[in-house]
């Protein structure tokens, strides 16, 4: 995948993981610090773990300030476009989650496989790419991660990090296997919230 295009996506993924950090603050009352704070770690922490894991130092929003003003910028009009007294729809939050999960996914299984030869480690490091951001958002914010639920969430990053590494292992194009790991990941993020498909439960009775 062209460099320019994977920049641009993950630009794009921070500032709609960061609207999601937003989206939750407002719910909970937070100050705009909390705010920022809250949106932050939603749209770094993820890929923070990863490079980190992989050895990228430094990290990427270190070596790159863009973030941190992508962040902030989203932050302000998302507080002045959302306001009271606008009810957020329920479906806004896991949309804009499901949308930055997806993109986060394909960067992080790319972004692996540049530090590193093996799929499997590549689907690992997507997985945590997507999911790290929020849950430490939900930790903060006192809430049980997604992650950890009965929801499909992990499974959806799990499943296009699997078609990603793939595609790219069946002779397709970088473009093309990150496209099908956005495109599967969103797919079924929104069929698990629109329908609320989960996964059976593991339970020990006494």
């Amino acid at each position: 995948m062209e460099a320019p295009l994977l920049y641009t996506v993950d630009l794009f993924g921070t500032a709609i993981f960061a609207v999601s950090g937003v989206l939750l603050a407002g719910r909970l009352k937070m100050d705009p610090f909390g705010v920022i704070v809250l949106a932050s770690v939603t749209a770094i922490g993820g890929g923070t773990i990863r490079d980190l894991s992989l050895g990228a130092t430094p990290v990427f929003w270190i070596k790159d300030t863009t973030y941190i003003w992508v962040i902030l910028v989203t932050c302000l009009l998302t507080m002045l476009v959302v306001r009271r007294p606008k009810r957020i729809a329920w479906w806004v939050l896991p949309v804009c989650d499901a949308i930055g999960l997806a993109a986060f996914v394909g960067i992080g299984v790319e972004k692996s496989l540049i530090y590193q030869s093996s799929g499997l480690i590549a689907i690992i490091m997507g997985v945590i790419t997507g999911c790290g951001g929020g849950i430490i958002r939900d930790v903060l914010a006192r809430e049980v991660p997604m992650v950890l639920r009965s929801e499909v969430y992990a499974t959806a990053c799990i499943i296009g990090g699997a078609f990603q590494t793939s595609a790219l292992s069946f002779g397709f194009s970088r473009s093309e296997a990150f496209l099908s790991c956005v495109i599967s990941v969103l797919v079924i993020r929104l069929a698990a919230i629109r329908w609320h498909l989960s996964l059976p439960t593991f339970a020990i009775h006494k």
